[in-house]
Parts: C-alpha cells; structure tokens; sequence
C-alpha cells in the first residue's frame, strides 16, 4: 500500500467479511448481479471511470499492493561492504601493518577502508535504489477502461470501480466481478490450491457464504487466465482482494542450506549430511566471494580478484625472498605494499554503479531491463527475429480494400482519423483485385457513398459486412468530446486488426453495438472461439432474435479459411444458388490475395454459414460445442485487406542494425507476399535491384512460409545456404526452430514476443524481449528485456546502450589493471634498488599505492564507467561473449600500458637518484626521512608524481581505445581543439581528473603528512622529469594507438585479397549490402567476409 496512507494499508481489519469491496457494500461482490455492483460502486460498464475520478479514488484507497515491499536495506548494504573479498584483503593488510607497529600504513589503510566502505555505501545505495524503481517499472500492468479510451496502466493504480478488459496470458490486477466472459477461464491455484483452470460465468449470483472457489462470477487478484477474454469491475484492491489475506505466504525466501539426499524409505547415511554441510559451506563461500552470484561478468570479475589476490601473494613472497626473508618491519611492509598493488579494490563497486546507471539510461530509452545478465548480453546480439505487427509497424491497422465474389472491389481512401467511419471516401469497381491497377484511380472505379452502395446490393455486401461486424470483439464508439464540448468523437478499443474491420462495417452502419445491444437486438451471441495461433481463425456463433437460427461467423488467414469453404455465391440475387469451391477458383482466391498483399496489406479471409437446429451429436449451439463442427462447411464471403504502415522509424533502425553487423529476420503471421512488401520497405530484405545478384538456391530460402520451414529437418535447416530473414504464417513452434538453428550457426539472438505462446521462444532467446503494451504478463515474466512502447528502434536503443556499458566497462577494468601492473612491475624491479644496509629500498611507499588505487583512480575509473558511446559503435560488428572483456587486444594493451608507465616510473627514479643524486640511497629510508634520505625522498615524490598523472591521462587516453586523444571525432573540423571539446563532454570524468591533480600537491608539500605519512618530500626542479615523462607516456600511447590501427587495417587488406577481393576494406567502411546481404550474394559479387565481421571491429 502506498506510504501516504498508512491507515488504509493496514486496513484490513478482522471484521472484514470475504468477497467485500474496499468499502462495505450491502452485501458481497459475488451475491450482486453486475448492474447492482455498477450502481453500488458507482462504476460505468462502458467507459469506466474517469481518469480524474481515478486519481481521486488513488488517493482515497491507496495503492493497489499486498503490502510494503522488501526495498533497500542499509544495514545489509553496509555488511556486503565490509564482508567482501576486497575490503577483507585491505583489512589483512592493515592488520598486519598495525602486527609490525607501522601505525602510519596502517592507519591510512584504515582510513581508505573506512572511506571505502561510505563511498561504496553511498553510490550502492543509489544503485539499489534506482534498481528497485526499475523493478516497479517492470511491475504487471493491467489494461482498463478510463473515460472510454483503453489505457495501460501500472496494476498499483488499479481502483476500485475501474473497468478491467483480461485476456489469455494476463494476471488479474485486482479481484473483479464480470460482467462480460468469453470461454473465460482462470488458474485459480495460488488461492484455492484448485490444480485446473475454473471456467467463469457472468450472470450467475451467489449466496453471501459462498467459498471462494465457488464464486464463479468474480475472478481473483494474481490468478492467470488460461482461456478466453473477460471485462470486469474491480471491486476490491490491494489488502482486501482474497490473495492479500494470505499475501505473507507470497513472500517465502527460497533455503540456502543444500537438502540432504535421502534413500527412497527416508533415512540418508552420514556422507551425505556430510555432503549436504560442505556443500552449503561451498555455496557460503562462493556468495561470499562473489564467483556464484551475480551476472556472469560480475561472476567473472570476482575469479578475477581471487587470481589477483592468489597474484598478491606470490608478490610478497618474491619481495621477502629478495630481502632473504629478513624479518624487520620495513620488509614485511615492503611486501604488504607489493601485495596491495595487486588488488583492484574499486572494480566491484565501479561495476555496479556503471551497470545500475546503464539501467536508468535505458528507461529513457523505453526499454526496461528485467535482469541485469541480459545488459551484457545485448551488445553481443548478432540476430534479431522480430515481430511485424505493432513492432515494426505502427499496429495501427486501416482497411483499404476488400473483394466480394459476385459484387467487385472496395477501396477506402483514408481521412484522417482511421478509427471515424464516416471521414475518408470508398471506391468501387465491378472487377476483381488481380484485374486492377491499384496505382491508378481511374482503375479503383469511382467514389461512391456507403448509403448507394448499400442500396445497390441485394445481400452480397451485407452477409460481408455481417461478418464483419459479428466475428469481430473490437468495440468503435462515438460520444461527445471532451476537449471541445459540442462536437462528435469517435473512440474504438480492442484488437487493431479488428478495429480496422469493425470501422470499416461501420462506414456501411453495421456497427456490432447496434446489432447485438440495446432492448431489442438484432443478433445475439452465443459462443465465441478465439484466434488460435495453430488454426489461425476466429469464430462466433450468433442467434438472430427474431428467426431463433444459428449461424457461424468465421474470419482469418486465407489459406486456413478457405480450406473449410465448401461454397460461395457468384452474383448478388436472393434466388443465386451456392457454387462449389473448386480448385480453380481457391487459386482465384489466391491470386486475388497476393494482388491485395504485394500492397503491402495484411489479408484475411472472411466466410459464414445457417448451422442446423443442433449440433452432430445432439444438445445446444455454445461454447462447448467441438470447433470443428462450427469451423466446416462454410461458405466464403470474400477478403478484406488492412494496411499496417511501417513505424517512420522502422527503417532507419533496421538499417542500423545493419551498420552493427546484426542480421534482422521477421517471423510474422501474415501471407508471404504482405510480409515481403513490408520487409523490403523497412530494409530487412534487400532491395529489389539488388535481387539480381542473388542466386536462385540463397532467394527461395530468404522468405519461407512457417509450414515449408517446419518441414525441414535439423539437418536440412543446416544444409540452408542462409537461414531465412522472412518466415511468414508464422507459428510459436517455428519461433523455438528458429532459435535453435541459429544457435547451432553459433549466433547469438534476440526474440520478440507479446503472446502466451511466445514464451517458449522468449526463455530460449539469448535476450527474450516482451511488448510492454500489447505483451501478456506471461511474455513479459519469460522475458529479459521490455519494450515501454513496442517500437523496434527501442530494440536497437536497446543494443547501443548493452555496447555502451560493455565498452566502458573493458575501459575502467583496463585502467584499473594496467596500473596494477605498473605498480606491481615498479616495486618488483625496485627490489634491484639496495641501500647500505643491503635493503630493498621501495621506489614507491605503501601509503602511495593505496592512495593511488582509492583515491587519485577511484573517482576516473567511475567517471569512465559513465563515458558516452564512442561515435562508430554501431558501425562494427557484435563482440563475442566467450571472451567477453578479455579480448587478445585488452590483455596485450594492459600489458603494454603496464609496462609502459613501470619504465617510465623507474626511469624518473633513476634519473632522480643516479643522474642528479649521486645514487644515493642512504639507510632506512623506507622507515623514516634523514637527510640521507632526501635524495630518495624526493625520487619517490618525482616518481609518485609520475604515476598519478600517468594514472589520470590514462583515463582520457582509454576514452577510445584506437583513437588518438587528439582525435576522437573523426568528422570534427576542429584540428587542434577538438580534445577540449571531448575532456570536457563526460564533465564527472573531467572533475575527477581534476580532483586527482589538486590532491596531490597536498601530499607533496604539507610538512608531517609528506615525510611521515607518504614517506616523500616536496619537489621543484623534478617537475621538470614529471613533465618529460608525461610527454613521453602521451606519445608512447600515441604511437602504441596509431600501431594498431595500421596492423588492423592491413590485416584487413590481406584477409579481403586473401578472398579474391582486393578492396581491403574494414567493417565500417563496408556499405550495408556488404555487411549484410554479403553472405546471401553470389561470391562473385560479395564484399567483405565473415572473417572481417569477427576481427576487424573498429579502426
């Protein structure tokens, strides 16, 4: 319940009688019939509350929640700081300086750990909490009806009184009480432990005692619908509905202790308590770890510190032995400083921080991430099966044309509101669609009013638009605006194809509310059988009032509607007879629907029959009567084509995704012809031009229909020259086929989903993603990923954002090892360096080292983790995640930067002390300063200095990993400013940067803190060593970035001729068709080769 109203949360107090409303009603919800509900919640079965007198009943009720959920603790926060590996290391170290009575390392040890722990718990905090409103984003959503209009709303502001449409898939926002059901069934087995679906009626009343299992008019908050659709009241939220008396046993936490393996008679031998504990303990120390929890690259990172630690030691043990093992405090110190280097003790918490903002920035983008595992997966995507209808396209569907047998064509020319029956105008011709030139208007025939055509036929065009109107659950309505008062609006809800239909049957005034409502309707309904994705129609049987005949109502894909066609009529007479459907004129049927599909209109066929007094095996017409007695011996009717314009952004996307190296395929219900017009349009498949380039074998495979490719065996799908980018009548089985035949490619895919049926391929995807407006709630539990506007540009948002985080989390890991290894490489070597008394003397003091891995590279590894999409990260192809960050080129560019700043640490120490010291090392210096120290002091200052400029440049230099600093815009006009520009775009990287330069000099020239603390002295002249050396990092890495990028474009050049092509192009200098449609040329023609997609990434 929401925190405002803390009174109604825990409202629900013992006098609360079952089957209540939030507030009292004379009697239960189940006792009343729906109009007495209505009246007494006062509710409006048609166009719902208002969406002002929803917000008031928000404030009235509160929150539609069972309770208050776990959110963010911050006792818990604070422990994971303290108990991880990485915190626990420091405080080893720290114990150990504290063991020898180095107060000074071991206070500052304390004091880093300290200041660890806070800013971990701080910017943790902020992560959990940004984590936790996504989680309310992602949160079941509930469609109702609010001043007439169909909204989707979070299930948290659902009230009582709203308007509540449900169908198969959809989990109940609230307890509601029906007042419409078609085959309406639910799975009742969270609250009343019943295993089957109960089947709900709407007319029934029961007594005020009655169960909750018995109450067959209401259906419960949290159960499923199994079957049909339903429209309902709500009339209990939150803690009144049934599930909130029991709402505590929803939140059971799953056991962390292993189950002991038991004998079938129940007893278990003592290994296997042994078994059951070491197990356990296994799974403690792994979460404790962190090499079994989290996502996989958080999983990898973690086996990466335990290696660093195991690293560490190894470390310390070489620095004693180079000391032979002497055991005075400035060795051991000197070994805890060496191990110290080694630990990445920002990395976990940099990781979360950078993956909890690219999270948030993905909202923004319209996608909201279920799991953090599917942000790292999204930048490996190399294939998208997407949907067509809503996601592609608009889903807003207008009917442009139609074919009646016997009466000619229709084409509607659309006004400007495609759900106003009466704005737009019809033309008709006596011809049929395959005799037209629809291009032409002169050939569509001329502009005629409905009221003429209507005249003019017999009974052709009204058993068309019958069938229209009754096979048919959309609702299209007019009322007076509220906007402007005094005016006409015209609303419609339901399923855009069939809203399409519906107003289209309204242009002629056979509207389904005038036909089955009202006192005396015309028709009245009397079972309904839902779209089925594996029969692809929908039927209804209807009574006429007035002759008590049956008759079957039936609309869907052609092929599928014609097949149970037996008859059809040639000419508009009440005395025509029926002609039989032969062979000749199915194929008239056909051509007729591929004239209406290469326009890139969705087809479907529409046919009726007068059902005899009762069905085949005896009783009544209804529900449970066997579909296919209703579904035969239909006659046809005609077509009707709907037009689903591509999203304006379609293309654009898809084009995208084609400049990233990710192949794009539909699989759509929709005929062949319709999908390839739609597919060309939106650049899925290539242009028409471009055909002649491809043979014969690779285009028929390009667009299959979904019973051609599940024809196909395993081993004929991997014999394809190319897994088709087109599967039309497409079924949720061939969805999991597609799947894993791109799998066994080795690829790594993306499926869009909305339907119950879609969950299968959505769990089998490498990345499910679910349609957050149109998707059952079942999709979007099996999904990774949800789409807040069902829009495939969001898919590719999707993508960019995944190669963004992945990017900058290479980079900040980069940094954060290569200075491990330049300060590991530094002290090792400096063990050479041995006073008088035959001591290491350590070019850089323990408290340096833990300065510069908190403090100076903390805040620029996170500022890195921030970092914006480098500009060519959608013009290369995806990366792989079996090496995930660890690329060849990541492990030899650490290695190399490492290196690199060791060399030039040492060099200004050396300089320091050998060039203008005299090589001066003095005795004790590691303890504490003389003035035989100076000399060393003030290296170690020179080479400390070294290093936290080294270690800030390095985070503008890995901003782009192969471009120049001075460069990171190529289409820039800026020569010489442009990096200005760029250090100053990521602001929080460039005040990190900032903050790390101006602590420094605190560390340098403040008395006590630079020779007892930092074991350092303050320079002047030395600057000047600095400086030399920073000009010499800046070109080292220069020179390394401009190496690899002419060793890649080379390498491009050989592998191109190698192939016969001779172009050496690298992958983003590839136009689409070659990165793309390459694979699916003759190789004659192709450019660029799947070599180039795997290696070549970016110049």
């Amino acid at each position: 319940m929401s925190n405002r109203e803390p009174d109604k949360a825990g409202a629900r107090a013992d006098n609360h009688v079952s089957g209540q409303s939030n507030k009292h009603l004379t009697r239960p919800a189940h006792a009343l019939t729906h109009q007495q509900l209505a009246q007494e919640i006062r509710a409006d079965p048609l166009s719902g509350l208002t969406v002002d007198e929803a917000k008031r009943r928000l404030d009235e009720y509160g929150k539609n929640e069972l309770g208050e959920a776990e959110g963010v603790k911050p006792l818990t926060i604070i422990i994971a700081q303290i108990a991880n590996a990485m915190t626990l290391i420091l405080i080893l170290a720290m114990a150990v300086s504290f063991g020898i009575k180095s107060w000074i390392e071991g206070g500052v040890v304390a004091f880093v750990i300290a200041l660890n722990v806070v800013v971990g718990f701080f910017q943790e905090y902020s992560a959990e909490k940004t984590m936790d409103s996504l989680r309310s984003l992602s949160s079941p959503t509930a469609t109702v009806i609010r001043g007439g209009e169909a909204m989707v709303v979070p299930s948290g502001e659902i009230v009582p009184g709203d308007l509540v449409e449900v169908k198969m898939g959809d989990t109940l926002p609230a307890d509601i009480r029906l007042i419409e059901a078609k085959n309406f069934e639910t799975d009742e087995a969270l609250l009343t432990g019943e295993s089957l679906p109960v089947r709900k009626t709407v007319d029934q009343t029961f007594d005020d005692t009655t169960g909750p299992g018995d109450r067959l008019n209401v259906a419960y908050s949290s159960s499923t619908v199994t079957k049909g659709r339903a429209k309902g009241i709500v009339f209990a939220t939150g803690t009144f509905t049934e599930i909130g008396a029991i709402a505590s046993a929803l939140h059971k936490k799953d056991s962390k202790i292993r189950p002991v393996k038991r004998k079938p008679n129940g007893h278990a031998g003592p290994h296997r308590y042994l078994e059951a504990y070491t197990l356990t303990l296994g799974d403690a120390i792994g979460r404790f770890l962190g090499v079994s929890v989290g996502t996989p690259l958080q999983r990898k990172l973690s086996k990466l510190a335990m290696l660093l630690f195991g690293i560490a030691i190894i470390c310390a043990i070489i620095v004693l032995g180079a000391n032979k093992f002497d055991s005075r405090q400035e060795v051991i110190i000197y070994a805890v400083a060496t191990g110290l280097s080694m630990i990445p003790a920002s990395l976990v918490v940099v990781l979360t921080i950078t993956m909890a903002a690219g999270t948030k920035r993905m909202v923004e983008r319209n996608v909201i991430v279920r799991n953090l595992k599917s942000l790292e997966a999204l930048g490996a995507v190399t294939d998208i099966c997407s949907d067509k209808t809503g996601t592609l396209t608009q889903g807003k569907m207008v009917a442009r044309g139609a074919w009646i047998p016997g009466m000619g064509t229709y084409t509607v020319e659309l006004g400007d509101e495609p759900v106003n029956p009466t704005k737009g105008e019809i033309r008709f011709a006596n011809r049929m669609p395959s005799q037209m030139d629809f291009k032409s208007t002169t050939s569509t025939g001329t502009v005629t009013p409905p009221t003429e055509l209507m005249a003019s036929s017999t009974t052709r065009l009204q058993d068309f638009l019958s069938v229209c109107s009754l096979a048919n659950l959309a609702t299209v309505f007019s009322k007076e605006s509220d906007e402007n008062p005094g005016t006409t609006q015209w609303l419609a809800r339901g399923d855009p194809t069939e809203i399409a239909i519906q107003v289209f049957a309204s242009r002629f005034d056979f509207n389904r509310l005038r036909l089955v409502s009202g006192s005396s309707p015309e028709w009245q309904e009397v079972a309904e059988f839902p779209f089925d994705s594996d029969v692809k129609r929908m039927s209804v049987i209807m009574k006429h009032t007035s002759t008590n005949e049956h008759w079957a109502f039936t609309k869907g894909a052609v092929e599928r509607v014609i097949g149970a066609c037996v008859n059809y009529y040639d000419s508009d007479s009440d005395s025509a007879e029926p002609k039989p459907v032969t062979d000749d004129f199915r194929a008239e049927i056909l051509k007729n629907m591929e004239s209406f599909a290469s326009l890139g209109l969705r087809v479907l066929a529409l046919a009726s029959r007068r059902l005899p007094s009762e069905p085949e095996d005896g009783g009544v017409w209804g529900e449970e009567t066997p579909r296919p007695q209703v579904e035969s011996c239909l006659t046809f009717r005609g077509l009707i084509g709907l037009y689903d314009p591509p999203r304006p952004s379609s293309a654009s996307a898809v084009h995208q995704c084609h400049e990233a190296g990710i192949a794009v395929h539909m699989l759509t219900g929709d005929h062949p012809e319709t999908a390839k017009a739609i597919a060309i349009e939106v650049g899925i498949l290539p242009p028409l031009s471009s055909m002649s380039r491809v043979s014969a074998s690779v285009a028929s495979a390009m667009v299959m229909t979904a019973s051609q490719f599940d024809a196909l065996s395993d081993d004929q799908v991997d014999a394809l020259p190319v897994l088709p980018l087109v599967i039309a009548r497409c079924a949720p089985s061939t969805k999991v086929r597609m799947i894993e035949a791109l799998h066994r490619r080795g690829k790594f895919c993306a499926m869009t989903g909305d339907g119950v049926n879609d969950s299968p391929s959505l769990r089998r995807a490498d990345v499910g993603i679910a349609m957050g407006l149109s998707g059952s709630d079942v999709a979007k539990d099996a999904s990774d990923i949800v789409l807040t506007d069902d829009n495939f540009a969001s898919i590719v948002s999707a993508i960019e954002e995944g190669r963004r985080i992945f990017d900058n989390i290479q980079k900040f890991v980069l940094h954060v090892l290569a200075e491990n290894i330049a300060q590991a490489g530094t002290l090792l070597i400096g063990l050479a360096f041995k006073d008088a008394s035959g001591l290491s003397v350590f070019p850089l003091a323990p408290v340096e080292i833990v300065w510069i891995i908190m403090i100076t590279s903390g805040l620029p590894d996170m500022g890195l983790g921030f970092e914006r999409a480098v500009p060519d990260i959608m013009r290369r192809p995806p990366q792989s995640l079996d090496t995930g960050i660890f690329t060849m080129e990541f492990i030899i560019d650490m290695v190399f930067y490492g290196l690199w700043i060791t060399a030039l640490c040492l060099a200004s120490f050396v300089l320091r002390v050998y060039a203008w010291g005299n090589g001066n090392l003095g005795a004790g210096c590691n303890e504490r300063y003389s003035a035989s120290c100076e000399t060393v002091f003030r290296a170690r200052a020179t080479t400390f200095a070294c290093l936290t400029w080294f270690a800030l440049f390095l985070a503008w230099e890995l901003v782009d990993m192969r471009r120049s600093f001075f460069r990171m815009q190529p289409g820039s006009k800026k020569y010489f400013t442009q990096w200005m520009v760029d250090v100053w775009r990521n602001k929080f990287l460039f005040w990190a940067i900032v903050v790390g330069f101006v602590t420094l000099f605190p560390t340098l020239y403040i008395p006590v803190i630079n020779h007892v603390v930092f074991k350092h002295t303050g320079i002047s002249w030395e600057w000047g060593i600095v400086f030399i050396c920073a000009g010499l990092f800046f070109g080292g890495v220069e020179a390394w970035k401009w190496a690899k990028r002419v060793f890649i474009r080379r390498r491009a050049a050989k592998a191109n001729k190698g192939q016969g092509q001779g172009q050496g192009k690298l992958w983003k200098d590839m136009d689409v068709e070659e990165k793309i449609f390459g694979e699916y040329f003759d190789s004659s023609s192709c450019g660029g080769s799947e070599v180039d997609v795997k290696e070549k990434g970016r110049d």
